[in-house]
């Protein structure tokens, strides 16, 4: 999506905005001691973070404020769906992985679809606050930032939720599979 319009119009803007803040109202858990007001006073000043939340709600994230970061005056969204994104599964993790694969290569990977969406991978600690504001990725998987020396050989990170406990696996950087996506985060 590389030179794509980074702008919502104003008619797209208004539409993510009430679909945000119905999620916002719906899941307060997620979000206790927050204003729904201030949160959309910051995104209204940001079309670039709105333009990204709109992706990653297009493809399925279902983004959602899980946080507030004090010292540097940011909410964070974290993609909030049931399973791993629809929108964002059958990736491997890097363009390196994806080079390197000789025969059936993935459509694309989720580093470079995240930084197209203008988004981070979560980390594996914020995949796993992530699970405690509820139950994710029971059916699926989702590719989390892997550590640069496991990168380095090879492998890549992913997490999911299995029989009440979140488990951190690994997995050949180049595989990708139709249950395995990732979530994103923003920070507004």
């Amino acid at each position: 999506m590389p030179g794509k319009n980074k702008a919502l119009s104003r008619e797209q803007q208004e539409e993510l905005l009430s679909v945000l803040k119905a999620r916002f109202e719906k899941n307060l858990n997620r979000h206790e001691d927050m204003e729904w007001s201030t949160v959309q006073s910051k995104l209204e000043a940001d079309t670039e973070k709105i333009w990204s939340l709109h992706e990653m709600e297009r493809t399925g994230g279902e983004p959602d404020v899980v946080g507030y970061d004090l010292e540097k005056d940011e909410y964070l969204f974290y993609d909030c769906s049931k399973e791993s994104p629809k929108g964002r599964r059958s990736v491997c993790y890097d363009r390196e992985a994806l080079e390197s694969r000789k025969k059936h290569k993935p459509e694309n990977t989720a580093i470079d679809m995240a930084a197209s969406m203008g988004v981070e991978l979560l980390t594996e600690e914020e995949y796993r606050a992530l699970q405690k504001l509820g139950e994710f990725d029971l059916k699926t998987s989702s590719w989390v930032q892997t550590p640069k020396d496991i990168r380095e050989r090879g492998g890549a990170l992913f997490c999911d939720r299995r029989y009440g406990h979140v488990f951190v696996y690994h997995n050949g950087a180049e595989s990708y599979y139709g249950a395995r996506g990732f979530r994103g985060s923003l920070r507004v």
